[in-house]
């Protein structure tokens, strides 16, 4: 019974008035801070990047108050120049905050190498999808007298023989010396 008492007094409830007055008061000058602090409705449009080398782009990302970071580059697009960046997030045109971290992907120096199976002594047929699924070319077919009819007896790349294992940028053309069929 004391305790309700207690909750309806004249001191318990002025300390309460007390306790919100301080608390709004707060809660203001916090959100005023907040605003100032996080720049609120000040805004950065994203520049175009693409296309543009990576100094171009420090520059252009430095003189609107934005920070780079690079991601993985290991995506080679024949349409840029090496070293070029190819994209960027946040997209161009897009607002956002100063000192916001523009995340950008370069274009590698050229195709990733793989390691050319070994497709020797199988058939054309086995061994163009092999080679096109890691993404070498088929060049020219020549033929050459062996009793296995269309079996790989040569790889050559660049007018050289090749053995398997031998590690090839994505792209390259891979020229086969397949077998006729016909006994030496």
């Amino acid at each position: 019974m004391n305790f309700i008492k207690f909750l309806f007094s004249k001191s318990f409830v002025k300390q309460l008035i007390y306790v919100l007055i301080v608390f709004v008061v707060f809660g203001f000058f916090a959100l005023k801070w907040l605003k100032f602090y996080t720049n609120h409705g000040s805004f950065v449009s994203v520049p175009s990047l693409t296309g543009k080398s990576y100094q171009a782009a420090l520059t252009l990302i430095q003189e609107n108050a934005l920070r780079s970071e690079v991601q993985d580059s290991s995506n080679y697009n024949p349409r840029y120049p090496k070293g070029a960046v190819i994209e960027q997030d946040p997209l161009a045109g897009s607002q956002v905050k100063q000192d916001r971290k523009i995340y950008l992907i370069l274009n590698p120096s050229g195709y990733r190498s793989f390691a050319v199976p070994d497709v020797i002594r199988r058939t054309f047929r086995q061994t163009k999808p092999a080679l096109e699924a890691l993404g070498f070319q088929i060049g020219s077919l020549t033929y050459k007298d062996d009793l296995g009819k269309d079996e790989v007896l040569e790889i050559w790349c660049k007018g050289q023989t090749i053995e398997a294992g031998t590690m090839l940028p994505k792209t390259s053309k891979i020229d086969l010396v397949l077998g006729n069929g016909i006994r030496k």
